[in-house]
């Protein structure tokens, strides 16, 4: 996977609208229009919500294509102290999985960023991810298991596997590379997630609204 960043809004916004999305190339649109992936149709989706506070949210896409649970870590507490979130969006793991890394350091690194966003005064919601059967279904059921058991352990919500929809039929849904979604698909990754985070956002809103000073 190539590294690249991408900015659904650049700067800092205000601290009781904005949602932090932090994953990888799912959620950085790799080969996708910028203004095309998941992460921007969803700004689009609350910008048309009759709910004055689901409406007023901004997005901003911190993912970064090829990152793993380490490399969005170590980027994380600048991220917080700079957009100041009241949600954080995780989706960050593949990456691991797909390089054979430690499944308990990429358990542990979860952990501390969902710690992290917490202590800024953030919530953070998990995002489940897969790797690919041929890496054996022992491997498999153990690094799909161990973002249920983060979220678990933590009390974090956890959006199931968002490809799931579309990752039946690669020829349709992927780009030539078979492993990223292509243009198409983008707005099904949305459906998949929209359900899990929207019982999130009102009460994550008026939690940071309450703490401003």
């Amino acid at each position: 996977m190539l590294l690249a960043v991408t900015l659904a809004t650049a700067g800092p916004l205000s601290a009781a609208q904005t949602i932090l999305v932090w994953g990888d190339s799912l959620s950085a649109g790799y080969g996708v229009d910028s203004q095309r992936g998941w992460v921007r149709l969803l700004e689009q989706k609350l910008g048309t919500q009759a709910d004055p506070a689901l409406r007023g949210w901004k997005v901003v896409n911190g993912s970064v294509s090829g990152e793993t649970t380490a490399g969005g870590l170590s980027r994380l507490p600048a991220a917080l102290a700079r957009h100041k979130p009241a949600l954080v969006l995780i989706e960050l793991g593949g990456n691991d999985g797909l390089r054979g890394l430690d499944l308990k350091t990429m358990r542990a690194n979860l952990e501390a960023m969902i710690g992290l966003a917490r202590k800024a005064g953030a919530t953070p919601v998990l995002f489940e991810m897969r790797i690919p059967s041929n890496y054996g279904p022992v491997v498999t059921e153990r690094f799909q298991k161990a973002f249920a058991d983060v979220a678990a352990g933590s009390h974090t919500v956890l959006v199931p596997f968002f490809l799931a929809a579309v990752a039946s039929d690669r020829q349709k849904w992927f780009q030539d590379d078979g492993i990223h979604p292509n243009t198409a698909a983008q707005p099904l990754l949305l459906d998949a997630s929209w359900p899990h985070l929207l019982p999130v956002l009102k009460p994550a809103a008026a939690s940071r609204s309450a703490a401003a000073p």
